[in-house]
């Protein structure tokens, strides 16, 4: 074999193998995206309950075909606060279970419909669908996906699953020639590979030589899918048979197993990068699953060490793709189930291996692997982010009210803490979704994160009015001032409206209910006109001697304060309304529902006008 067939061959595996990362995250992506919001809560359902945890992990990985991006995510949540390291436990065993579907579905490039009565098994070869899967998907984004975010998920799943069958038959291609009888006999002798083989069919040496270097490969290409993928197209193209068809020579289960079981080791390696720089827990995610897959694997290869001395006929059996997966299905289901019960105690070994200690979670902080591993799961806590932080904005209005009619001046300093929470929660959120836009995510999860972009600035901005009412509270209750009664009477009108307005604002977007939304403007124009009338009058009432110049400009204080949180509650309202439509013209909506005759408007607005009336 000249220089050049090697280099090919070299080049055709690499490549192959390439396509099947490629098609594999694509595939991973895409399905992530689908799920959309709906992942975040099916991972943060699980409880204390390690059936129900272990179920969890296993579902969630079967859908995104990736234990590792399942892993990784939860390494995000707990290193955010979001979940605890006992709810992952079950979680993490469960996605063991999961991941082994990929090896039954890469082992259809198997199958051999030759005979006319098996002829139709050619139809389930990827040979044959996977252009036609790879002709959907270009379609679906080519020609639905560009208005419709959905449809170029499912062609982006299409296509990558196409891909990655393309690099399973690219590898396959790239050593069938071993599977010649001429070419494999020589191999056999004389070249490296089977040298190699044989060292692993060594007794007790070859099989942890064996188990290092499948725990190595899978941590270099960083897929336990992938490198089951190869050890399959290996196995097949190396299998060795006579004239009659009877297997001869091959790798044997001897040396499957173990690299079978080293692959489950090296797939960890991905959680345990993701989690450097994380905190104590986060860590102990990515630790306690690595501590799972070394004791699983040390249950199996002890006693299969110990039988290996006594070489039994069956581990010198050539496996075929099917024996491969259904091995890999056994072994990670067996043990997953073995382990279930001592959960506890493994999670109690993480503690030992990392001492470090899970600091304080930060003021509205996410862990930054989610960003890339899971957009979709770091756009629903951000939501839930701006949910705290537009109830933390509502509290502190309340308090700055509740200062008008009962002073008390342990509120004026929670309303100050308050504002700087604030603040913060604006800071790290703002460039929190910043940072998520930049990346591919689905049509609703861009609406999501452009309604919270324009809606936290609004939240910081009543917090800041929150202050504002303080100080006016401040200086009546220092200068022992008061309203009129007329002047009371009308403050205590427009406060009842504005706590009403606040409430619909903040429960609205709480729950993105459009409904609700659609009430905050036609009371914001009740408000409104409530000031501008409550201003009249007090002009009445200066020129009349019933009230002072001082006075006056504490009362136009409070209005406009008043007025301005009205309007940051109208903007939060209209971002719901416009972000649920894919838009964003908030001239268009406050002009079509003011001016062109909006019965609902007009009836909400007659509601509103005769409920708060002076």
């Amino acid at each position: 074999m000249t220089g050049i067939e090697i280099a090919t061959i070299i080049v055709m595996l690499l490549g192959g193998l390439a396509f099947f990362l490629y098609g594999m995250n694509l595939m991973t992506n895409g399905l992530e995206r689908m799920a959309g919001g709906k992942l975040e809560s099916i991972l943060k359902s699980a409880s204390s309950n390690k059936v129900k945890g272990m179920a969890l992990g296993c579902g969630v990985t079967a859908v995104i075909q990736s234990s590792s991006a399942t892993t990784v995510m939860l390494v995000g949540l707990v290193g955010s606060g979001i979940m605890t390291l006992p709810q992952t436990v079950g979680m993490l065993m469960g996605s063991n279970i999961g991941t082994t579907i990929t090896p039954w579905i890469t082992g259809l490039s198997s199958l051999n419909g030759s005979s006319n009565s098996l002829a139709f098994l050619n139809l389930l070869k990827p040979s044959f669908f996977t252009p036609i899967i790879a002709l959907v998907g270009i379609i679906l984004i080519m020609f639905f996906g560009t208005k419709n975010r959905k449809n170029k998920d499912i062609g982006t799943v299409c296509l990558g699953f196409a891909i990655l069958m393309q690099g399973m038959e690219l590898m396959s291609d790239s050593v069938s020639f071993l599977s010649e009888k001429d070419a494999a006999g020589n191999l056999l002798y004389g070249d490296a590979f089977f040298k190699v083989i044989e060292i692993f069919d060594v007794k007790i040496v070859g099989i942890w030589l064996a188990l290092i270097v499948g725990m190595i490969f899978t941590a270099i290409i960083q897929s336990s899918s992938a490198a089951t993928g190869v050890l399959q197209i290996l196995v097949a193209a190396t299998t060795i048979t006579n004239v009659a068809g009877e297997v001869v020579g091959g790798m044997s289960y001897k040396v499957v197993i173990p690299l079978i079981l080293g692959i489950n080791i090296g797939t960890c390696v991905t959680a345990v990068i993701s989690s450097l720089g994380a905190n104590g827990d986060a860590k102990r995610v990515a630790v306690t699953h690595l501590t799972i897959k070394i004791i699983a694997a040390l249950l199996c290869m002890i006693p299969f060490a110990i039988i290996c001395g006594f070489s039994p006929a069956f581990l010198d059996k050539i496996p075929n793709v099917w024996g491969i997966a259904t091995f890999h299905t056994l072994f990670n289901v067996v043990t997953t189930f073995v382990l279930l019960p001592f959960t506890n105690q493994i999670m109690k070994l993480s503690y030992i291996f990392v001492k470090e200690k899970t600091k304080k979670k930060k003021v509205a902080y996410i862990d930054p692997i989610l960003i890339n591993q899971s957009p979709a799961v770091a756009i629903s806590e951000s939501a839930n982010l701006a949910n705290e932080m537009c109830a933390i904005a509502r509290d502190t209005i309340f308090l700055a009210i509740d200062n008008l009619y009962n002073y008390n001046p342990k509120n004026s300093q929670t309303i100050l803490d308050n504002e700087e929470l604030i603040d913060k929660y604006e800071d790290n959120l703002g460039t929190y979704l910043v940072k998520i836009s930049t990346h591919s995510i689905s049509d609703a999860d861009s609406r999501r994160a452009s309604k919270l972009l324009h809606s936290i600035g609004d939240f910081e901005r009543l917090s800041d009015h929150a202050i504002n009412i303080m100080m006016v509270a401040d200086e009546m209750h220092e200068k022992k001032i008061s309203f009129s009664e007329e002047a009371k009477a009308e403050i205590d009108v427009i406060t009842r409206a504005l706590r009403e307005i606040i409430n619909l604002t903040c429960d609205s977007f709480a729950v993105n209910d459009v409904d609700l939304a659609k009430r905050v403007e036609p009371l914001e124009q009740v408000i409104d006109i409530l000031i501008a009338k409550s201003k009249s009058n007090h002009i009445a009432r200066l020129q009349a001697g019933n009230c002072t110049i001082e006075l006056g400009f504490i009362l136009s204080d409070l209005l406009n304060n008043y007025s301005r949180v009205s309007d940051h509650c109208s903007n939060i309202a209209v971002a719901l309304i416009e972000t649920s439509h894919n838009s964003f013209d908030t001239h268009k909506y406050l002009n079509s529902v003011k001016n062109a005759g909006d019965e609902k408007f007009s009836v909400a607005f007659d509601e509103y006008a005769s409920v708060y009336k002076f």
